[in-house]
């Protein structure tokens, strides 16, 4: 099964680290957030990935064109152009990676793929979320309801901790960074089936896979969520990043499930 990655946008609410390269490359460890993303498919059997690129797509072509000069230790012969690759911790992606415009939006990413994922389900998340979500159980359920498309629900930690307050100011209840108000919000992580492509008719570049493909999909009963209640997180600005970063450094990462 294939696994398309949204890769293109802008990144500007984390412009300190995206001004020379495109938010999927940020680095956690060491490693662009996208190899983190991809290691996680990987985990699961899932090696197949189709890039959505854009923003600087360019910095991420080189980086898998060059793979092996980032993971291994070569000799280079000046003289002959020769290179000896000497020892080397790949991967088993194959990646496909695609120019679908600088300034598309989401849905017009999504159909600009459509030739390469085929006839056949597919998965699809964006380039700077990562989770300890189980994908097995997310396909599984995902084939259990014969819809057409499965979204990842996931309750976000608030960014500021709550506090109940009684009429005299009393504090009766105080939870720093609470789990959720019990509203679900998009984590990515989705399975869908080829008919989601009949949602995305005419040009999309201008259109938010999040908006009219998603609410259309809703509107007629083909979109169900599989309630994801461990670890999420999104690298959206760079105190995300900063935190990533400490729970990779600390061996807290809950993500690396591999």
């Amino acid at each position: 099964m294939k696994v398309v990655i949204f890769a293109g946008g802008l990144g500007t609410r984390i412009a300190e680290e995206t001004d020379a390269r495109p938010k999927p490359m940020v680095e956690i460890g060491g490693k662009p957030i996208l190899w983190h993303i991809m290691k996680l498919y990987s985990h699961y059997g899932f090696n197949d990935f189709i890039i959505c690129l854009g923003y600087k797509g360019y910095v991420i072509k080189e980086y898998f064109m060059h793979y092996f000069l980032h993971n291994s230790d070569v000799t280079i012969d000046l003289t002959s152009n020769k290179v000896d690759v000497h020892f080397t911790n790949t991967e088993s992606f194959k990646v496909t990676l695609v120019d679908t415009g600088l300034n598309t939006k989401t849905a017009g990413r999504l159909k600009r793929v459509q030739q390469y994922v085929g006839n056949e389900d597919f998965m699809l998340t964006y380039g700077d979320g990562v989770s300890d979500i189980n994908l097995s159980q997310l396909l599984a359920f995902h084939e259990s309801h014969n819809k057409i498309a499965t979204v990842t629900a996931i309750q976000p930690e608030a960014r500021f901790g709550g506090m109940e307050l009684g009429s005299d100011g009393t504090v009766h209840t105080f939870k720093e960074k609470p789990k959720g108000d019990g509203h679900y919000i998009n984590g990515g992580f989705f399975v869908l089936r080829p008919e989601i492509f009949n949602y995305l008719e005419g040009n999309q570049d201008d259109m938010m896979w999040e908006d009219t493909p998603m609410e259309r999909l809703s509107n007629d009963k083909q979109l169900m969520a599989f309630k994801h209640n461990g670890f999420w997180k999104c690298m959206d600005a760079l105190r995300d990043k900063i935190e990533l970063e400490s729970m990779w450094q600390s061996n807290k990462a809950k993500w690396k499930v591999w």
